[in-house]
């Protein structure tokens, strides 16, 4: 029997729902939700996220804030505008959309965000908060990835999940976010020797590695949940995950699909995290 297909476009279209009810609550008491994208140079894939992000937002009854700044724009320049950003207490969130140019400290930038406004949650001090078990912010993709589990009613507790990937941006924080809830984790990487028997072993698998189809589907442990974070292009021009889709929707019990999976639950999350940091400016925390 084929795996039930976990629809991330539908729950985030239910998350965003509810969120544009909170959105508009705190509106109607003067504290309107407000986030700040700021896009450097013109990378088309970027441009296309940012795009999105920005649709989101205004659907959803939040102030969108977008800051289109020319290839060359300096470092200096940047942290500049983005020090003014973290400043204005209208601004509930300060995204820097990456990559930046080659020019720019991307590291520097990042870590020059307000952690209280770190919405994306790629701030050391906000990745250390989840590792002790004390989160202001979760990264908006591992959040989103915790989100489709739990609608696919995967039992997590004494689960063994794989994450394959280890980037802090992906792989470290949701393998965190797993261990929090009771499962077993292993973390693989290049290094890892015989990796399609450690993946046949998962009862959930979140592959996050970056490269198209390279987890085959005959690896899948049947009935186990996938998450495929990947969005690889092939030359063909179709998009695909880091799963061998056709195959391992043979043999999993849920699996996300490639688009429309992963991705637009890393938007609702990132709206999420922002509508509980104009939260907590309405109750007047920081």
């Amino acid at each position: 029997m084929a795996a039930r297909i976990i629809d991330g476009k539908a729950l985030a279209a239910r998350i965003r729902g509810a969120l544009a009810l909170g959105a508009k609550e705190l509106s109607d008491r003067g504290c309107q939700p407000g986030l700040a994208v700021v896009l450097v140079g013109d990378d088309p894939g970027s441009q296309i996220y940012v795009r999105n992000k920005s649709k989101a937002l205004i659907d959803a009854g939040f102030r969108c804030l977008d800051h289109h700044l020319p290839a060359a724009t300096s470092e200096a320049q940047l942290l500049t505008l983005v020090h003014s950003l973290c400043d204005d207490r209208a601004v509930d969130g300060v995204l820097v959309q990456l990559p930046l140019p080659p020019h720019i400290d991307s590291k520097r930038v990042l870590l020059s965000i307000d952690p209280a406004k770190d919405v994306d949650g790629f701030h050391p001090e906000n990745l250390g908060r989840l590792l002790i078990g004390e989160p202001r912010f979760i990264a908006c993709t591992p959040y989103g990835i915790m989100k489709l589990i739990e609608e696919a009613g995967t039992p997590v507790r004494g689960a063994h999940a794989v994450v394959v990937g280890r980037s802090n941006i992906v792989g470290k924080p949701v393998a965190v976010l797993l261990t929090a809830a009771d499962a077993t984790v292993t973390v693989c990487h290049s290094k890892t020797k015989d990796l399609p028997g450690v993946i046949a072993t998962a009862d959930i698998l979140v592959a996050a590695i970056g490269r198209a189809e390279m987890i085959r589907g005959s690896w899948i442990k049947p009935g186990a949940t996938v998450i495929d974070v990947g969005t690889n292009r092939l030359p063909s021009g179709k998009l695909v995950g880091d799963v061998e889709f056709a195959t391992a929707v043979e043999r999993a019990g849920a699996i996300t699909p490639v688009p429309g999976g992963v991705g637009p639950m890393t938007i609702a999350m990132l709206l999420t995290n922002t509508l509980e940091s104009a939260r907590r400016r309405a109750a007047g925390a920081t």
